[in-house]
């Protein structure tokens, strides 16, 4: 039988507190951090991230983490490159003897590594979706039908961005021959953080305060001066989107706030979608909420993780 190498996952909405917990545990444990977060992996977006890198030091030394500031800002990264870069990440730590700790809120990412899908490998054909999205969805559907069925298993028909995936994945797989690549096998442990709605919207208003008062809008200006294109920046989404809004004279401060704050709460409710969809799939989170003391949650969250490595 293989072996299974353990791997701690810390997962959780924005402003939910991933990041400290998952520093205390590395520190317990002799853990490293993974980052799970499509946009910490960008030099110089750091308040905009909410990376928070002064959170890896803890009682007077530094927790190792990886893949954030691997990238320069104005690039791309995909959820492949994010699972090549973790695996050769993961199997070193793991042929130390260290703990991999993999600590996030970008769902898609995390799910890639519970699910392995080789698919992802596929790459984006352009030209084919936009063909693709002058359909309507039973148009799609229809196309799909069209595909021998061991090149549609896969297809989740439920959306019109996952349809056009599917047609996407089945047409390359028409033409080329996908080779699977061997994966170490992994024992994951998940620890899901989660909040009552009103707390957590409290929590994520008064970051995004904290954050503005940091000096988020100069970073963001930073960006533009050095010549990140402001339709890279507006594509990364959120702080960055408003931001670029700001400063281009369409919003002004008050709306900049109001509509951030409130789009930042709005994605807070898609990760938790999007991790409660994970569940149905088959991945097993322990729920811990974090509105309680943090020693008390730390203290839960290591005894539970304890107690599932002794089983």
């Amino acid at each position: 039988m293989e072996q299974q190498h353990p791997l701690l996952v810390v997962l959780g909405p924005t402003a939910s507190g991933k990041t400290k917990l998952a520093v205390r545990l590395a520190d317990a444990l002799q853990g490293e951090l993974i980052s799970a977060d499509s946009r910490q992996v960008f030099k110089d977006m750091d308040i905009g991230t909410g990376k928070d890198l002064e959170e890896y030091q803890i009682n007077g030394k530094q927790i190792p983490y990886h893949l954030i500031n691997i990238r320069e800002a104005g690039g791309k990264y995909n959820v492949n490159e994010f699972k090549e870069d973790f695996y050769q990440i993961f199997e070193t730590l793991t042929a130390k003897k260290i703990l991999p700790i993999l600590c996030g809120g970008t769902g898609m990412y995390m799910h890639s590594i519970f699910q392995d899908h080789e698919y992802t490998a596929i790459p984006v054909n352009e030209a084919l979706r936009a063909e693709l999205r002058l359909k309507d969805i039973e148009g799609l559907r229809t196309l799909l039908k069209t595909y021998p069925p061991e090149l549609t298993r896969h297809a989740d028909l439920s959306s019109f961005k996952r349809l056009i995936r599917a047609i996407e994945i089945a047409e390359y797989l028409s033409h080329h021959e996908l080779v699977a690549v061997k994966r170490p096998s992994i024992q994951p442990f998940v620890v899901g953080l989660t909040s009552e709605v009103g707390l957590r919207r409290k929590k994520i208003l008064r970051r995004l305060d904290d954050r503005l008062k940091e000096g988020m809008v100069e970073e963001v200006k930073g960006l533009l001066e050095k010549g990140v294109d402001p339709e890279v920046l507006t594509f990364y989404g959120l702080e960055y989107k408003f931001i670029v809004a700001y400063l281009s004279g369409t919003l002004n401060e008050a709306e900049l706030k109001l509509q951030l704050g409130t789009a930042i709460c709005q994605f807070a409710k898609r990760q938790m979608t999007f991790f409660r969809k994970m569940e149905k799939d088959g991945v097993d989170i322990h729920w811990f909420d974090t509105d309680q003391d943090p020693d008390q949650l730390f203290a839960q969250v290591l005894d539970a993780y304890m107690q599932h490595k002794a089983v």
